[in-house]
Formats: C-alpha cells, structure tokens, sequence
C-alpha cells in the first residue's frame, strides 16, 4: 500500500451552531448533499453531525490535493455517509470522482469524532499497489 495524502481538519461546534442559527437553509444547501441533510436532520442536535461532516469534506479535500485536478473539488463532490456497520465512509461525484477515475485506483479511509466543542476528521488515501498476475 501507499500512502498518497492525509488530511485532517477540526471544526468548532460553536461556529456551526452560529451559522445554523443566522442562514440555516444556506448552511445546509452549501455544505450537505441530499442525503446528509436528512441524517443531520434527523438527529436531536445536527450541529456535531454537520460539524463532523464539514471537517471529513475538508479533510477528505486535503488527502486528495496530491492527485492533479482537484483544487475545485467542492463540498457536495463529498459526501459522508455511514455504512450498514456505522463506520463512516465516502462517497464521491463530480470532479472528485472524475480525478478518483483520472488516477484510482484507491481507497479513502476516513475517522470522526466529536465532543461538545468539536469534531474532527482524519482521511487517508491511499494505493493498493500490489502487483497483478
């Protein structure tokens, strides 16, 4: 395996709940893809959830500087989902997909937390480069 990028980004609840409470339709509009907006909202509080979900897109984004063509990635190319374990995984589309295709194979693998004053991502990605017989 090789590693071709790390990122790791922290987010402060306060400034999500801030932004929530000022221009909460724009919040979510900008930063959720459809099908995080209906986790986030399901949730009692969705401000960690948002929050954990901005810090992996930001995270996810700075793993994938190393590959060519991704500085316009945007935050909807992402997309935090969990899977049927509760693991968080990824999901990708538009351009972070297209430069997944460019130059993939790989894998992301991504870690949240939050506390009651932040979350905070960790994304690898990285390249199965075992040979093929």
């Amino acid at each position: 395996m090789t590693v071709l990028g790390v990122g790791i980004d922290l987010v402060e609840l306060s400034r999500v709940r801030g932004m929530l409470e000022r221009r909460s339709e724009q919040a979510m509009e900008r930063f959720l893809t459809a099908q995080e907006r209906v986790y986030v909202e399901s949730r009692e509080d969705p401000v960690p959830h948002m929050a954990a979900r901005i810090a992996a897109k930001e995270a996810v984004y700075k793993a994938m500087q190393t590959l060519p063509g991704c500085r316009a990635v945007g935050w909807k190319d992402i997309e935090v989902w969990r899977d049927e374990t509760g693991r968080p995984s990824v999901a990708l589309s538009g351009l972070a997909a297209e430069a997944a295709a460019a130059h993939g194979p790989f894998r992301l693998h991504l870690s949240l937390t939050h506390t009651h004053v932040s979350a905070a991502a960790v994304a690898v990605l990285e390249r199965d480069e075992r040979p093929t017989l």
